[in-house]
């Protein structure tokens, strides 16, 4: 996986690119490329935090084109900072993981609840007093070394979005991720297929720890972000700066 620049909307923006190459069938919640099939590549792009164009799909496919992947693929996009990827392995099981936690939702709300644009409220009930003005959204993107039947690429999803959960609510946030959220498993075409890939089986298992490595190092990270956001400049050179009361926690596992 490699990190490429653009200059879009005034902006210098980030995205990262998988070459997969051939051999790979993927399952995705993705607006391009969704669905089970075969796929050669996956791009994660970073938009900006304004963005209102109405063809992501366009959009998508313009993208892979200038980076010259071909063939069908896998395209997902996120107003989180694609250049703090974080990644993690586990048993030849590879993650890659976009934490953007601008409005945290839970799944099941209300009819006609809306999800408030608030920083993370922490374990002790506190949030940091000034949140970004940036949106968020988590994208996954994990490889399985190893070929899994249908049923299987959609346990993996289901795994993965447990593992997601409860590294957002280990790492004090108390939702289920965002509205906008979006995964991509990628396992071989070829070979004996995987019936399982649940929590408790050889690769699911592999997954989920991934999984929840990368999205709690990324949260971690994300709320490290908040609190150095929160911090007030002085008024005057005697002016002392006042740290954000709760937890702060440590930014420097994403990469």
């Amino acid at each position: 996986m490699e990190i490429v620049w653009r200059e879009e909307d005034g902006a210098r923006l980030a995205s990262t690119v998988w070459r997969a190459g051939g051999g790979r069938r993927m399952i995705s919640s993705a607006i391009l490329g969704g669905g089970i099939g075969p796929a050669n590549w996956v791009l994660n792009a970073q938009v900006a935090g304004t963005y209102s164009r109405t063809d992501p799909v366009t959009h998508l496919a313009e993208l892979a084109a200038a980076q010259g992947l071909d063939g069908p693929g896998v395209g997902l996009l996120t107003a989180a900072p694609v250049e703090r990827t974080v990644r993690r392995d586990d048993g030849g099981v590879r993650v890659a993981a976009t934490v953007g936690l601008r409005v945290p939702t839970w799944a099941a709300s209300p009819t006609g609840a809306s999800d408030p644009e608030l920083a993370p409220i922490h374990l002790d009930g506190t949030a940091p007093a000034a949140p970004p003005p940036r949106p968020g959204t988590i994208n996954i993107v994990a490889a399985v070394p190893a070929a899994l039947s249908d049923g299987a690429l959609v346990n993996a999803v289901l795994t993965a979005t447990e593992a997601k959960t409860q590294a957002l609510l280990e790492a004090g946030y108390p939702c289920t991720g965002t509205a906008s959220d979006a995964v991509c498993v990628a396992a071989l075409a070829d070979g004996e297929e995987e019936p399982f890939a649940g929590p408790r089986s050889t690769w699911g298992s592999r997954l989920a720890r991934a999984v929840h490595a990368a999205v709690h190092a990324g949260a971690l990270g994300y709320t490290a972000q908040l609190h150095a956001l929160a911090y007030r400049p002085p008024h005057h050179p005697g002016a002392v700066r006042r740290p954000v009361q709760g937890q702060c926690s440590d930014g420097g596992l994403t990469s």
